[in-house]
This record gives C-alpha cells, sequence and structure tokens, in this order.
C-alpha cells in the first residue's frame, strides 16, 4: 500500500541549442511535455515513459464503440488455449507456481482492457521436428515432443527421465510436471507461436508483438528439461530466422529474475546472437545458479554473452532504480553498438514486485517493464517480440503484461515513482555493475564512458551525460564501426564454411 501511494515523478525535457539537457521535476503527471521521438543518449535516456499522463493501470480502458483501425504495421500477439491444458495430474494448482491461471489472467485482461482487439491474432500451430532440432537433440525431442505415459511402466519410470511427485503427479523434476495427456502439444504450440510471431515481425507483417505462452522456455538445454521448460521457444526462434532469412544480428534479451541457462548454452559460441540477461545470481545460489559475470562466451561468440548478475541476497532487493541503471550504462550502450536487426525478449515478470523470495524477492514495477519495452523499440527499427517466461503473481503479471502491450501499440505507460528516479541504486548494484563494466569493457568499449556515473540517481546521471552527448556519440560511433567490421568478417567466414560442409 506503500508503494502504491509513492508520488509519481514524470521529467519534462526541453532542449535548446546547448548539448545541456534542461531537466525539471514537476510535481503530478498531470500535465507534461512529451520530448522529440528523435531520441539519443542522454536525453534520449529520459523517454516518454517518464512524462507519461498515462491514468493509473486499474482504470485504464479502452472504449468498445472505438473503431479499431488495423494495418499491416500493427502489434502481433499469439495466444492459444490448448496451453491451458498442460497441468499436473493431480490437479491442485496450489502445489504448483506455473499453472494455467497465469496465462487465464493475463489474457482476460488484455481482452477486458480491450489491447487484444487492437492486436493482430497469430495463428497457432505446432513446432516442426525440424525447428526443435535446431536447438534441442533427437533424443529430447522424441521423449518431450510425444505424449509418453510413464505411468503405464512406473517400474521403468526413473529410466524414461520422469519422476513421481509427492503430490501424485509426474514430472521431469520436483517442479516441472509432465500431462502424458497435454504437455507435449502445449510445448510445441508456444514454440510455434513464438517462431511465428518473431517471424512476421522480421518480414514487416507486423510491427512489434508480444507471445502469452507456457510451458516457458529459457531453461531447456539442449537435452535437458528443466524450471518448467521443455522446449527453449525463444532460441529456437533465433535458430529459425538466422537460417530462414539469414539475419545477421539477433539481440536476445532474458530480464527474468532467473538466469537463461538453457538460451545461453544455445548460443554461447555464437557472434551473430547476442545474449543479455539480467538476473539475480547471489553468488551462484539462486536457481539455476549459472549467470556468472565472467560467462562471457567462447570462441567467436566471445563477448556476446552479457550477464548482469545481481547478488546482495535481497539486501537489499532490487528495484527500479537498479534495473534502470542497468539499462542505462549497461543494456542499451551494448545494443545500439551492437545494432541488431530485431530484439527477442524473454519477458519473465518475476521480479516484479508480488513474488515472494524463493521464485522472486525483487521490486520492479509495471511502469519500469515498460520503460525498458519502451528503450528497446528505439533499435533494431522497432522490431521487439515478448515472449512471456516466468512470473507467477497474477496481479503482478497481468499489470506488467498490460503495460508492456500497451507500450507497443504506442501508447503512453504509467509514470516511474518519483523515489526510484532521484535515489541512487544501492551500494551492492553499484558493486555489480562496476565488475560487470570492468569484464565487459574489453569487448565492449563504449561501456567505459558510463562507469563514472553509475553512483548517480537517473536523474542526476543523465543530466551529466548530456552534457557529455558529443563526445559520448563519438566514441559510440568509432564502437560501432570497429566492432560491425570484425562481426562482419567473422559471419562471412562462418557462412562460407558452412557452404563448404
Amino acid at each position: 500500500q506503500q508503494q502504491q501511494q509513492q508520488q509519481k515523478l514524470p521529467l519534462n525535457v526541453s532542449l535548446s541549442s546547448s548539448p545541456a539537457v534542461s531537466l525539471t521535476v514537476p510535481d503530478s503527471c498531470d500535465k507534461t511535455t512529451t520530448p522529440s521521438s528523435e531520441e539519443e543518449e542522454g536525453s534520449g535516456q529520459l523517454g516518454s515513459l517518464l512524462t507519461s499522463s498515462h491514468r493509473p493501470v486499474a482504470r485504464t480502458k479502452s472504449s468498445p464503440a472505438t473503431a479499431v483501425k488495423m494495418d499491416r504495421q500493427t502489434t502481433g500477439i499469439a495466444f492459444d488455449s490448448i496451453m491451458l491444458k498442460h497441468q499436473c495430474m493431480c490437479g491442485n494448482n496450489t502445489n504448483h507456481p506455473e499453472h494455467a491461471g497465469r496465462l487465464q489472467s493475463i489474457w482476460a485482461r488484455l481482452q477486458e482492457r480491450g489491447l487484444v482487439s487492437r492486436c493482430r491474432r497469430v495463428q497457432a500451430r505446432h513446432a516442426t521436428t525440424e525447428e526443435l532440432h535446431s536447438v534441442h537433440t533427437e533424443s529430447h525431442t522424441m521423449l518431450y515432443g510425444t505424449s509418453p505415459n510413464p505411468e503405464s511402466e512406473i517400474g521403468d519410470i526413473q529410466m524414461k527421465g520422469f519422476t513421481k511427485l509427492p503430490c501424485g503427479g509426474v514430472g521431469v523434476d520436483s517442479d516441472t510436471i509432465w500431462n502424458y495427456m497435454h504437455t507435449a502439444s502445449a510445448a510445441k504450440i508456444a514454440v510455434g507461436c513464438v517462431v511465428d510471431l518473431a517471424y512476421q515481425i522480421a518480414t514487416g507483417e507486423l510491427k512489434n508483438g508480444l507471445a502469452i505462452v507456457r510451458p516457458p522456455g529459457h531453461h531447456a538445454e539442449a537435452e535437458q528439461a528443466m524450471g518448467f521448460c521443455f522446449f527453449n521457444a525463444i532460441a529456437i526462434s533465433a535458430k529459425q530466422l538466422r537460417h530462414k532469412l539469414k539475419l545477421k544480428r539477433i539481440l536476445i534479451l532474458d530480464w527474468d529474475i532467473h538466469h537463461g541457462n538453457g538460451t545461453q548454452q544455445a548460443f554461447y559460441n555464437d557472434l551473430s546472437v547476442l545474449y543479455i540477461s539480467i538476473h539475480r545470481y547471489d553468488a551462484g545460489n539462486f536457481f539455476p545458479g549459472t549467470g556468472a559475470p565472467k560467462e562471457c562466451g567462447i570462441g567467436r561468440g566471445l563477448g556476446y554473452n552479457v550477464n548482469i548478475s545481481w547478488e546482495g541476497d535481497l539486501q537489499p532487493p532490487m528495484t527500479d532504480k537498479e534495473y534502470l541503471a542497468a539499462f542505462r550504462c549497461i543494456v542499451m550502450p551494448i545494443v545500439r553498438q551492437f545494432d541488431p536487426d530485431i530484439i527477442l525478449v524473454s519477458a519473465g515478470f518475476d521480479p516484479a514486485n508480488g513474488h515472494p523470495a524463493p521464485i522472486g524477492g525483487y521490486r520492479v514495477s509495471p511502469a519500469c517493464f515498460g520503460h525498458m519495452t519502451q528503450r528497446l523499440m528505439s533499435q533494431a527499427g522497432g522490431r521487439v517480440v515478448l515472449v512471456l517466461e516466468g512470473g507467477y503473481d497474477l496481479q503482478a503479471i497481468c499489470n506488467a503484461s498490460e503495460v508492456c502491450l500497451q507500450v507497443l501499440l504506442g501508447d503512453q505507460a504509467p509514470c516511474i515513482a518519483k523515489s526510484e528516479l532521484i535515489t541512487p541504486p544501492s551500494a551492492i548494484a553499484i558493486k555489480v555493475l562496476e565488475d560487470t563494466i570492468s569484464i565487459q569493457s574489453k569487448y565492449w568499449p563504449v561501456l567505459n564512458n558510463y562507469a563514472k556515473n553509475l553512483s548517480h540517481s537517473y536523474i542526476d546521471a543523465l543530466r551529466l551525460e548530456s552534457e557529455e552527448t558529443e563526445t559520448v556519440s563519438a566514441f559510440a560511433s568509432l564502437g560501432i564501426t570497429h566492432n560491425n567490421e570484425l562481426q562482419t568478417k567473422g559471419m562471412e567466414e562462418d557462412e562460407a564454411m558452412e557452404d563448404e560442409q
């Protein structure tokens, strides 16, 4: 309740002939000035999300009497009720945080707000065996892509890779349930939805999109199901975009509170797919225990794996101010230099306020998720694909999904709380960001420009950086040219080797 009562703070931006930016803090969101859409470093970091006059989430509705115009460049949405059938055979969802009610609640909220009617629905389909094989082994695909009934041969259950759960159901492990009638179909539908949504956005049929899918995927490794995940939909989609459309540079950003070990594994030696993860790490003691800062890739992929690994064991829990700092100082500088053709987001909403410590513990607001989405939309021609991963508090995931879809549709999102914008990140977060920059700056030298302002609040840091806009832009341009030349040369060599094979 105290957090809901926090004063909201937009930032008004006025640009003069001077390279400096004037920042003012008005008393409310009622009257604001929206900055130019031509956003660059410094002033661009402010973004229109922080100058919004958006009404509170709970009161936002679209009039059913308003005619909705649909054109080619619209937002896509992917969902299918078949994915709701993936449930534990015990029939008790209270034992399982990853349940069908997650998708039901999000879909109902988006329909109630009139957002679904403004999107183009992507027709669901099962992923093909060939698509699944692009990331997973043949044995893994055979086991989880069909519908084996391990209970029919209880004595052979462990050999088949399944286990009996305390609740009476069957699972791959204590968390990852298996329903022999529906799980394989739901998992393949989830992958098919994401693959087709990403393809239509990459080809220009859609502007951007949101995939409301389950079971999630970013923990699924080449031959290991875990963490509620069977097939890695976002990794498979990236592989398909590389194979079918020959995209040169794909960004996968993972903001789920748990590290995407499966996605990292899939592209660890690949320079065409940049993987950036912001996750709770706690010295490897938080599930799945991977994602250390020094895990930067191998071979040609060295430098194309970036882990922002939060420490501190919730002392204090991370909030908007830490995620804003990570985006400002690490994520966006690297993304601009990488210059992706498309951006795929593992949009887990379990960092959101409302998730207890065992599966979350952070306090990120819906407005912050919206801000991160909007910042990403400034890159890759706006081709952004949000794919639901984790997130288990129903109110929290509904609020975050609603705001993110509003932003994809071009609406304004809620203002970020004043306290989050005027307060510096926590000391432990600053240390994490300093360490990450120290490790990654050898691959992304542009990060050195941001190290000195880590201890400032979001507002103060932007004010300082705006005074050096011309210098920062010059360094960034040099970095882009150098990095892209090296990457292009490497990919041309890779493609030549593939042709020879």
